[in-house]
């Protein structure tokens, strides 16, 4: 029987392992804590560092494919398994070429890829020099690891680099500047790829962010059509030059001239494609599954005029504590919780669904829903 290994265990593991169910694969999880939302589901577990050599050899001899569901997993210890004869996708080299944000952006640059202005900066004087060629405000960001507002902060003049340097560069981290843009709206596509090359591609969405995390997802975006064309054409692109296996979420900025910019890219599923459980023929779970095992890609149509995704977020520090009951009330809520055993502020503990035919209409379905359970 084909058992897929997915390095990771959190929510995007746990939704993998439930598309896999449907398919009649197993899979096997190996994060790095014990009792991981996708372990809960899954016979095959293992827990402890990746790069602890013993347990990614326990690991690898569960598998017939790995795959991740983060990219914090440096791309060595993918490499590692593909030099143990596993097949792995996205590949060491895909992940390696987009790991680094820095490393992504130069990647997309050098091929005429539209990404917004950067450089690479050691001290808070190399900011400065950014600062004088791009303008404030700016962005400054790591170049590893950073998510959902971690990692990154926009300095809108020199006093708040003076105040938030220390808390970005902690630890070490490598970092880089960008210039802001001032875009319209932020949108997101979900991109699949095959083994052979196949490119399918999800509605393009648009995001609205609060504090840098994602809160809501709204199917189709409102945008003209031209401007989803070419965002669809610029994501194709990009998954092509990585020569990615698997869904890939890539982020954009629209912008009010028409133009589109990419953001960044993630070689997993994503967030802004959750929706596609209850919107699309195929959802993004069970299409990467199919992709990184080498079957026929499903239809990524959505099936609804459209959809709304609401984040379910943390807003305390502590145990978790949810009650669905209420929220399972609403009709047309799809409510979906993550079991994670521990609530921070911020925290994706969850998410919500709704259908409607109109934006404005699944929007109030998803959003009812989740005002009625709290983290």
């Amino acid at each position: 029987m084909t058992r897929l290994g997915i390095l990771g265990g959190g929510q995007l593991a746990q939704l993998m392992t439930q598309a896999a169910v449907s398919l009649g694969i197993e899979t096997a999880v190996f994060d790095r804590y014990v009792d991981s939302p996708a372990s809960r589901l899954t016979h095959f577990e293992v827990a402890g560092s990746w790069d602890n050599s013993g347990l990614l050899q326990a690991f690898a001899a569960m598998c017939n494919v790995v795959t991740l569901e983060n990219e914090f997993i440096d791309a060595h210890i993918l490499r590692k398994l593909e030099e143990d004869g596993l097949q792995v996708f996205p590949t060491s080299e895909t992940l390696a070429s987009i790991q680094d944000k820095l490393v992504q952006k130069r990647r997309f640059e050098v091929v005429g890829l539209p990404v917004p202005r950067f450089r690479a900066v050691e001290t808070p004087r190399d900011v400065l020099q950014a600062a004088e060629e791009y303008g404030w405000p700016l962005l400054l960001k790591a170049r590893r690891n950073g998510y959902d507002g971690k990692g990154n902060t926009t300095l809108r003049n020199q006093g708040e680099l003076a105040i938030n340097w220390e808390g970005v560069a902690a630890g070490g981290r490598l970092l880089m500047a960008e210039a802001f843009v001032p875009f319209v709206k932020e949108l997101a596509v979900m991109v699949v790829r095959g083994r052979d090359g196949e490119i399918r591609t999800y509605p393009i969405v648009e995001t609205v962010q609060e504090e840098h995390i994602c809160r809501v997802v709204r199917a189709p975006a409102p945008i003209p059509d031209d401007v989803a064309e070419r965002a669809a054409e610029i994501a194709i692109r990009a998954v092509d030059v990585i020569e990615g296996v698997g869904v890939f979420g890539v982020e954009l900025f629209a912008l009010d001239s028409g133009d589109i910019l990419i953001n960044e890219i993630a070689p997993r599923p994503h967030n802004s494609g959750h929706y596609s459980i209850e919107a699309c023929v195929t959802s993004q779970f069970e299409n990467h599954i199919r992709a990184v095992l080498g079957l026929p890609l499903g239809a990524t149509d959505i099936r609804f005029p459209a959809a709304v995704m609401v984040n379910l977020l943390g807003k305390r520090d502590g145990s978790s504590q949810d009650d669905i009951a209420r929220a399972l009330t609403v009709p047309g809520a799809h409510l979906h919780i993550y079991g994670k055993r521990e609530v921070r502020r911020g925290r994706k503990m969850g998410h919500v669904t709704a259908l409607g035919m109109t934006l404005d209409e699944a929007e109030a379905i998803a959003q009812q829903a989740a005002d009625l359970v709290e983290f």
